[in-house]
């Protein structure tokens, strides 16, 4: 079992910086991977930004250049740092940790609202 505790999120003004935090406690060595999620009104999920066991990152297009995913293996957390952000960033940021046995495992993080003003 893993367990996510996120952090971090609020509200702030267009171009401005924020970053989130996401501990993960419980079973984090079967962890293969990190991942930032979000959900906008009126949107489906989208998958922002992932981080292996390894350390590959990926991104999604909208945020590319803008946001930086990056962990600290001493604290088990990993971080999304999000500059520059647009009034469309504006949603609910899920962390996700990816569990693959075969089957693929996904554990939640409780949500934390980014708005962004214009």
């Amino acid at each position: 079992q893993v367990q996510l505790v996120e952090s971090g999120g609020g509200l702030v003004q267009a171009g401005g910086p924020l970053r989130l935090s996401c501990a993960a406690l419980g079973s984090i060595f079967s962890i293969d991977a990190m991942n930032w999620t979000r959900l906008a009104p009126g949107s489906q999920l989208e998958l922002v930004a992932s981080v292996t066991s390894g350390g590959s990152t990926n991104y999604a297009d909208s945020v590319k250049g803008r946001f930086t995913i990056s962990r600290d293996n001493a604290k088990n957390t990993v971080y999304l740092q999000m500059n520059s952000l647009k009034p469309e960033d504006t949603a609910v940021y899920y962390c996700r940790a990816t569990v693959v046995r075969g089957s693929t495992l996904y554990y939640w993080g409780q949500g934390t609202q980014v708005t962004v003003s214009s």
